[in-house]
């Protein structure tokens, strides 16, 4: 998808933002709790005056009780905090960035005040971003980041400057004002998949295609189930999936030569079509480069919510 000219923008922290681990209460813990003491009655004494022997209780038996104590309730699962509430400005947009997954995400946004650095998002915080009505750019997930100078990272890489990411990459596009006021979205596995995403709107008289928890049409967004020969690895970790030209090559999965072009870069075609790794995933995200049908619209001055993370 197209790239419209970048406009500046400005990066609104939520509470739990700025790569902080969301807070909370500390975990309560089971109060101590303990039948009373049994005492052993020594026999009584024989004819022959052997004198009683007591039992001695236990040096870790508690101490007697009149009441039985009750142990106290095992706290809660913490759950992602929710995202902040949306605004912006007239004339410009907010984009709410949810991590959602169970490791640190440093979100991209290209075009943008955060750019090149990103934002770390610990374990379920979320940030806000404030764009231009005209605004046009990809964001994106980083994972396993050095926090060094090199700003290298294991998936998404961009090290200092974000123009894009390194393969595997899970990509939010956006084009907003494109044409008669409409505004056209898509997530992108063309670049294979490093983390689940899914992209909810509002502030629009459009319908969202998703619903807020990522299911489309009665699928909802899981990890992708990668095939062994298209895992992308650090040592002994999947880190991602590689889109089928970079996991195989030649000139059929990458759509080149005699395959080039939409009448024959047709998927169906390919021996074996790895599209379907990815759209059994995110069936609502592009697989390749000419699924079309996967572009979304929304019409009017649109709030975007992107989550990392499964439904």
């Amino acid at each position: 998808m197209a790239v419209v000219a970048v406009a500046s923008a400005v990066w609104l922290a939520s509470p739990q933002d700025g790569g902080s681990t969301p807070g909370g209460p500390e975990a309560a813990r089971p109060a101590a709790s303990g039948e009373p003491a049994a005492r052993t009655t020594s026999p009584a004494p024989a004819p022959d005056t052997t004198p009683p022997v007591r039992t001695p209780a236990p040096a870790t038996t508690p101490p007697p009780s009149h009441r039985a104590t009750t142990p106290a309730k095992p706290p809660a699962p913490k759950r992602p905090a929710p995202p902040p509430k949306q605004s912006a400005p007239g004339g410009q947009r907010s984009i709410v960035i949810a991590n959602h997954t169970s490791q640190t995400v440093w979100a991209v946004a290209t075009g943008t005040a955060a750019y090149p650095a990103g934002r770390e998002l610990a374990p379920g915080a979320s940030t806000s971003l404030v764009v231009g009505n005209s605004w046009g750019g990809r964001i994106w997930g980083r994972t396993g980041c050095t926090g060094d100078a090199s700003g290298h990272c294991l998936t998404g890489d961009c090290t200092t400057t974000c123009g894009g990411p390194v393969t595997p990459t899970t990509l939010g596009e956006f084009t907003f004002a494109a044409f008669d006021g409409m505004d056209f979205y898509d997530v992108s596995m063309v670049d294979g998949s490093n983390l689940p995403m899914y992209v909810n709107i509002s502030h629009t008289v459009s319908s969202d295609p998703l619903t807020p928890a990522g299911c489309y049409r009665g699928a909802c967004t899981r990890a992708v189930d990668c095939p062994a020969a298209m895992r992308a690895t650090s040592g002994s970790q999947v880190i991602g999936c590689k889109p089928p030209c970079a996991a195989f090559g030649g000139d059929t999965y990458c759509c080149r030569g005699a395959w080039a072009g939409r009448e024959h870069c047709v998927p169906a075609k390919w021996p074996v079509d790895y599209t379907q790794v990815f759209k059994e995933a995110e069936p609502y995200a592009f697989s390749y480069a000419f699924d079309d049908a996967a572009t979304m619209a929304c019409k009017g001055a649109c709030y975007y919510r992107v989550t990392f993370g499964t439904s």
